[in-house]
């Protein structure tokens, strides 16, 4: 998901890299020499106010992100993302809400990163809302599995339930609690 993302925002800024690569040229050799002593941890491109749409094959809505800030680091290919918001559709008209304070999206986008106040919420048909919180989650978009080894917190219709660690396999719907599981869930 933040795959797609991602390419579409690199697609756009090729323009840009096509522009600095003209200026790169012209530049003196002694300038070239100083700049890249200097860009090892260089942003060599960043988004303000990015807003993603995409769309799966079918015409159904995949995903909508928006984000304050992204910066792309030339040496290690990682996206640093400033407050992430993302609604997952998968093509469903109930989202999963994913935000945090930040996000670094591994090269690729094989791996998403998700820092501070980690909070994934959704809504089902029947007006039911699940929201799990945690301080950090890592998510691989193409296996569609979530993770952490931090704690974690599950709020459903029902009850909630607290863990230390999760992993989330998002298609089966199903996830594995490690340790210190605790639940308090109400009888109906």
């Amino acid at each position: 998901m933040l795959r797609k993302a991602l390419n579409t925002l690199i697609f756009v800024l090729i323009a840009g890299a096509v522009a600095a690569l003209g200026y790169w040229n012209i530049a003196p050799d002694s300038a070239r020499q100083t700049q890249q002593a200097s860009d090892d941890d260089a942003v060599d491109f960043y988004v303000l106010g990015a807003h993603t749409v995409q769309f799966q094959d079918d015409g159904k809505l995949h995903y909508r992100m928006t984000a304050d800030k992204l910066e792309h680091i030339k040496s290690t290919d990682i996206t640093l993302i400033d407050t992430p918001k993302l609604d997952l559709y998968r093509g469903t008209e109930l989202p999963w809400k994913v935000t945090s304070q930040r996000a670094e999206v591994s090269p690729g986008g094989v791996e998403v990163e998700l820092i501070d106040d980690v909070r994934i919420a959704r809504t089902d048909a029947k007006g039911r809302p699940t929201i799990i919180t945690s301080s950090r989650m890592t998510v691989i978009p193409d296996k569609e599995y979530a993770q952490t080894e931090q704690a974690v917190r599950i709020e459903a219709a029902n009850g909630v339930t607290t863990a230390q660690g999760m992993k989330a396999y998002l298609n089966d719907g199903r996830m594995i609690l490690p340790s210190n599981v605790r639940g308090q869930h109400e009888v109906r």
